[in-house]
């Protein structure tokens, strides 16, 4: 699971709610079904109208991976890469076929499996590049579809807004102005929490996932080619280790 997430919103959350009562004001008086009701179905709607039905359904999927998106250690995968090229190195590029169900993931073991098969670089490249271009246009629509909700969950507050404003205008009391521009201020409030607190951080999040993912991607396709071109495991790993900070490196390749 992803601790920072869920720091992130219960702090947020517990944040707002505090500045209210730190203002001295009642959360009864923040809570208007009406209001919610008009900003979270409205999004919802223009959601419905901006995606095909089958995207806006697979979102739950999407959200499942915020809280539960196990990344890559881009170490691991480095070593891994490094212990495939000793062993071609040792034994021959076809040795690695031996080895292929001992690689859990699906982009480097298709990879691995077209070198033994004795695939060109250039087929073997075309075609991990292709994959990784497949992969970033899934992510971005993901991503997309957060960007949509957080562009159009303000709007709907000031809709929200301006028909309490209409409500309230056409049945004026003094003893009520207030009360009434109260609640017709209340959607404006729930269209910018859930945009900045929600809809926006999620896609930003997904676009962290989504370059961390193209990275490891990248590396396995450098291994992969590196391998198949027979270079010494040794340069392979200097190569792979330039996309880790400094900072991050194993320590002996520092002193090295």
């Amino acid at each position: 699971m992803d601790v920072g997430t869920v720091i992130g919103l219960v702090v947020g959350s517990c944040l707002i709610v505090g500045s209210v009562f730190v203002g001295g004001g009642d959360v009864r008086g923040f809570i208007d079904y009406a209001s919610i009701v008009l900003v979270a179905g409205g999004t919802i709607c223009v959601m419905f109208i901006c995606y095909p039905m089958a995207q806006v359904f697979a979102t739950l999927n999407v959200l499942k991976n915020i809280f539960f998106n196990s990344q890559k250690n881009v170490l691991t995968v480095i070593e891994q890469l490094i212990s495939l090229s000793e062993t071609a190195r040792r034994d021959g590029l076809l040795a690695l076929e031996g080895r292929i169900e001992e690689i859990d993931d699906a982009f480097l073991a298709v990879g691995i499996r077209m070198a033994v098969d004795g695939m060109t670089p250039d087929v073997v490249e075309a075609v991990m590049r292709t994959e990784m271009e497949a992969v970033e246009g899934r992510h971005a629509v993901g991503k997309s579809l957060f960007d949509t909700l957080g562009k159009y969950a303000p709007a709907f507050g000031m809709i929200g807004t301006l028909v309490g404003l209409v409500i309230m205008l056409a049945d004026m009391k003094p003893d009520t102005i207030g009360s009434g521009m109260a609640v017709a201020l209340l959607t404006t409030l729930y269209g910018a929490v859930a945009a900045n607190f929600v809809f926006l951080p999620i896609a930003d999040k997904l676009a962290y996932y989504n370059n961390r993912e193209l990275i490891c991607m990248e590396i396995m396709a450098r291994g992969v080619l590196a391998i198949q071109a027979g270079e010494n495991p040794r340069v392979i790993k200097q190569k792979l280790l330039t996309f880790i900070p400094p900072n991050l490196r194993p320590l002996e390749e520092e002193q090295a």
